[in-house]
């Protein structure tokens, strides 16, 4: 078990302690107070290596052998991303979203190179929360910064598309 879900995990036992402690009723309906509802498919993951890694939810491979109609985006993040060069000299770095095409929202997003898992948080709200990719298309990124990546993602996903490339 990951430390971060461990610490989701206690802060859910504690509230709910502390709940029964003071007399009052537990909140156990679906994403209430102490229900742990977090999904295990949308826990991080960060691998403190040189160069950082991060991940949140399934891979190409473990979405596709769930079943899941998919289709992977990749993107160098040094050479599409701005905020990247401001970040550090020679960034290099790549990150891979992983989107159901069906439903279409995003499985999982996959991150290497450095600051990734500063990154991590905003996939996994996406991931967790079952974002539509057609929502996140407007959710507007600050200029200059490493977390412009998202609208590089979107923008590939969307010219696969429409685009003979």
């Amino acid at each position: 078990m990951l430390t971060h879900q461990g610490k989701y995990q206690a802060r859910i036992a504690g509230t709910a302690i502390g709940a029964r402690a003071a007399g009052r009723p537990l909140d156990t309906t679906s994403w209430g107070m102490h229900a742990t509802t977090a999904d295990h498919h949308a826990v991080p993951q960060a691998f403190f290596t040189d160069p950082e890694a991060a991940a949140v939810g399934l891979t190409a491979d473990q979405a596709a052998q769930a079943g899941h109609r998919i289709k992977a985006i990749d993107v160098e993040i040094g050479d599409v991303v701005m905020g990247a060069k401001l970040f550090a000299d020679g960034y290099t770095g790549r990150a891979r979203m992983v989107v159901d095409v069906d439903r279409g929202h995003l499985l999982g997003v996959t991150m290497v190179g450095p600051g990734a898992a500063e990154l991590l948080h905003s996939a996994t709200v996406a991931v967790a929360g079952q974002v539509p990719i057609d929502r996140l298309w407007h959710a507007v990124p600050c200029f200059p910064t490493i977390s412009e990546l998202w609208l590089r993602l979107l923008e590939s996903y969307r010219d696969s598309f429409y685009l003979l490339v």
